[in-house]
C-alpha cells in the first residue's frame, strides 16, 4: 500500500505556499491530511488570522472522507444541506465542505490524503492546493 511520506507533504506545503506567492494572495494556512485524515505537515503564514488551520483542515478532512474535492462537496451541499449538517454533526465539526481542498493522489489514482488551504477565495485556496499537490509530483484529485 502507498502512504503519503512526510516528505511528499512538505513539498506539497512549500509548493502551495509558493504559489500563493506567485499570484500575490493573502496570507495562508496550508493543512495535509493523509488517507486516513490524520495530520501530515501543516503551516500557517505570518499575518493569517487564528482560523485559517482549522478551516483549511476541515476542508481536507471532508474532502479525504468524502473521497471528492471540496469544491464537489460544496455543490453537493447545496443540492442535499439536510444530508450535510449531518455529516458536519457526525464529524464533531471538523467537516466543512466549502472549496479549497484537493486530493493527493498517486500515479495509479490512489488516495493518499488531501491538502486544504485558507486565507484567499475558495478559489485562490484550491488553486495553490492543486500546485502543491503538482509540485510534489502527484496528482491533484
Amino acid at each position: 500500500m502507498t502512504t503519503l511520506t512526510l516528505a511528499q507533504a512538505n513539498r506539497i506545503l512549500a509548493g502551495a505556499l509558493d504559489a500563493s506567492h506567485q499570484a500575490g494572495y493573502k496570507p495562508m494556512a496550508v493543512v495535509v491530511l493523509d488517507a486516513s485524515g490524520h495530520l501530515k505537515a501543516a503551516q500557517r503564514e505570518d499575518g493569517a488570522s487564528m482560523f485559517r488551520v482549522d478551516v483549511a483542515s476541515g476542508k481536507a478532512w471532508a474532502a479525504v472522507g468524502m473521497d471528492a474535492s471540496s469544491r464537489t462537496l460544496a455543490q453537493r451541499a447545496k443540492d442535499n444541506p439536510n444530508f450535510f449538517v449531518a455529516l458536519a454533526a457526525t464529524a464533531h465539526g471538523r467537516f466543512l465542505p466549502q472549496t479549497g481542498a484537493v486530493l493527493i493522489k498517486d500515479g495509479e489514482g490512489t488516495v493518499l490524503g488531501a491538502v486544504g488551504a485558507s486565507g484567499g477565495t475558495g478559489d485562490e485556496d484550491e488553486a495553490i492546493c492543486i500546485a502543491g499537490v503538482l509540485a510534489a509530483g502527484l496528482q491533484a484529485g
